[in-house]
């Protein structure tokens, strides 16, 4: 389903979850997990690679309320938010379930190790086999590379936050030899390593999660701002459609 300039998976999470499971059974390449919000629409456009492997990805998350606001005004579909910093939860369950390996990439060394600790407390027969911090130059990419083969992980967390943890999923996807899924999940170790706290439940309850985000890390107005452009460009495309009596699918 297109959403203005950028795409999104009309799935509901357990429709997502089954997808997953389809990958990890049946897949013999990497397949892409990329969150689509708001945002995105913006900057995904510009950059050629970016926009290849966005459009090309095997799931994309109506993690945005805003998409989900776009798609229900658009083409008439009640979608249900998928957020990607929990789907992670959900894939790790999968993994632990199904016996299947973890590696985790990104974020500050304490960050990724705490968060490590943690998902093995939640998940505790969990095999994460191996995890590397956000900070690889990129002359031991290589060696990267060559670990996440040798730990045989079938899934890839990347924190490396968008737009940069999806242009490593395009240019090294050829070499995992062994991954099946890899999930962007942006800054949600932070959130498992308890650096950064999750909205209480009230606000996400209410979709307010974005607020709550805003009021703790002010600095997001800069990425926020676009929010009201988008929802002015979802109405004016409405109208455009209304006008021309057409669907937005053609």
């Amino acid at each position: 389903m297109k959403i203005l300039n950028i795409w999104v998976d009309p799935v509901d999470r357990k429709e997502a979850i089954q997808r997953v499971k389809h990958f990890l059974a049946k897949g013999t390449k990497p397949h892409a997990i990329i969150a689509a919000n708001p945002e995105k629409n913006f900057s995904v456009p510009k950059d050629p690679v970016l926009y290849d492997t966005f459009k090309n990805a095997d799931l994309l998350l109506p993690d945005g309320i805003g998409i989900v606001l776009a798609a229900r005004i658009l083409y008439g579909v009640d979608l249900e938010r998928v957020p990607g910093s929990e789907f992670i939860f959900d894939i790790c369950d999968i993994a632990e379930k199904g016996n299947h390996t973890v590696f985790i990439y990104g974020g500050a060394e304490n960050v990724n190790k705490k968060a490590v600790e943690e998902l093995k407390n939640r998940y505790p027969n969990l095999k994460i086999a191996g995890r590397a911090n956000g900070y690889v130059k990129e002359s031991d990419m290589l060696d990267l590379i060559d670990r996440i083969n040798a730990s045989k992980a079938e899934i890839v967390f990347l924190a490396l936050g968008s737009p940069k943890q999806e242009k490593w999923y395009a240019t090294h996807k050829r070499h995992l030899h062994f991954v099946k899924v890899v999930q962007g999940i942006g800054g949600t170790l932070d959130t498992i390593a308890g650096t950064v706290k999750r909205a209480p439940e009230v606000w996400c309850k209410f979709q307010l999660e974005w607020l709550y985000r805003l009021i703790m890390e002010p600095k997001r107005i800069k990425r926020q701002k676009v929010l009201p452009i988008f929802a002015a460009m979802v109405i004016i495309a409405k109208i455009k459609m209304i006008m021309r009596g057409r669907n937005p699918n053609k």
